[in-house]
């Protein structure tokens, strides 16, 4: 049987990352290449003529029509860190590299951190996928299910039982059948306002959806999409329904990974480890080329701060 050519495909060794982004000029020439394509722009008044000025180990950009000064990281997911910018280089490609992600605190072993500042860095770039992903709208042949994160509590059992996070998992596959997109959307319950949001935001005009038997779904058909409802009953043979195999598959293994590689996922930082397994599925033909697209938007996309980051709870 032949090999599958995403799964098995040569990726980013770390020796070739080394050599790409082993040293701080080379990751700050990297970023400001992707910053400014076209050359060096004042962020104020457009001007291209420029010096560079050296603050010890900041390098900034000085505009010599307004005097405007300027660094490569202002006004990005970069700024305001004091961590070296091969540290980010070095975060990113552990995030984007390992199919089943890294927590905060292997990732502060790996680049001598401490744990928070890794926390930070993880979750910075998390919710630069976050906003990536949010223009993301499947087309064509979706299988959509249910799924929750978290374990149950003592009290009431099954659907909305304390201690469960509901989110939506929806799989966009080929006219040959196979996986090709993905969404995964945390919402507030699973009912028809919700899932005519989802739909709205998420799914393409025509898209043809199908779905288990949970009625919420059917509202897809408010967001001009076709809608088709399959039975499947309840328990472990439900979920081999040949309808739903890429679905359950993709849910199978975000579930693994999340109990593998998390002792906990907060309900309110739920959206930003779904963001994650969305964009590394999403991207999964290329594993070289996520770093820079992941930089590439990192660089466009405006800073959080630590106390929005920590506090922050997106609802869908």
């Amino acid at each position: 049987m032949p090999r599958n050519k995403v799964q098995f495909q040569k990726g980013l060794s770390e020796s070739a990352f080394n050599k790409a982004y082993g040293s701080e000029e080379q990751c700050h020439a990297a970023l400001v290449e992707w910053r400014w394509p076209n050359g060096f722009e004042c962020p104020d008044c457009a001007g291209k003529a420029h010096c560079v000025v050296t603050r010890g180990m900041r390098k900034l950009f000085q505009c010599n029509a307004c005097r405007k000064q300027t660094s490569v990281r202002a006004g990005t997911a970069f700024a305001a860190s004091k961590l070296a910018l091969r540290l980010w280089f070095a975060a990113m490609y552990h995030v984007t590299q390992s199919k089943q992600g890294i927590s905060s605190l292997e990732l502060s072993r790996r680049l001598g951190i401490t744990q928070n500042a890794a926390w930070k860095m993880k979750h910075k770039l998390a919710q630069v996928m976050l906003e990536r992903n949010a223009t993301k709208r499947l087309k064509g042949k979706v299988q959509m299910d249910d799924a929750y994160l978290g374990g149950e509590r003592p009290g009431r059992p099954g659907r909305g039982a304390a201690g469960k996070t509901p989110f939506v998992a929806a799989v966009e596959t080929t006219d040959d059948g196979k996986p090709h997109q993905i969404i995964l959307r945390r919402v507030k319950a699973f009912s028809k306002v919700a899932l005519r949001k989802l739909a709205s935001t998420a799914l393409s005009s025509g898209a043809q959806v199908v779905s288990d038997g949970l009625k919420c779904f059917t509202a897809v058909v408010e967001a001009g999409c076709t809608h088709t409802a399959i039975i499947t009953g309840s328990g472990a043979q439900a979920a081999k329904t040949p309808a739903f195999k890429w679905v359950n598959t993709a849910l199978g293994n975000i579930k693994a990974a999340l109990v593998g590689t998390y002792r906990a996922v907060r309900e309110k930082h739920v959206p930003r480890y779904l963001a994650e397994f969305e964009y590394r599925f999403n991207r999964r033909y290329d594993l070289g080329e996520m770093i820079p697209r992941l930089a590439f938007v990192a660089i466009r996309t405006l800073p959080m701060p630590y106390t929005l980051l920590k506090l922050a709870d997106f609802q869908a």
